[in-house]
């Protein structure tokens, strides 16, 4: 993933294994923070992801 990238829900779902929803439900209740596009729709920061399952996988081990 490339620093700058921003990823869609479906793509943040992906890597944490849960509904499109639930991250957007993240992002409304501010456990992750979301960009949005012109069009209105929520994108994520790669890199901030990144730390995010990093803390999830540290919390879990």
């Amino acid at each position: 993933m490339a620093e700058n990238e921003l990823l869609t829900p479906g793509e943040v779902a992906i890597l944490f294994r849960v509904n499109p929803k639930t991250v957007t439900r993240w992002a409304r209740s501010g456990k992750i923070s979301a960009v949005r596009t012109l069009g209105g729709h929520r994108r994520f920061h790669a890199s901030e992801i990144r730390r995010f399952l990093e803390e999830v996988g540290e919390l879990q081990a």
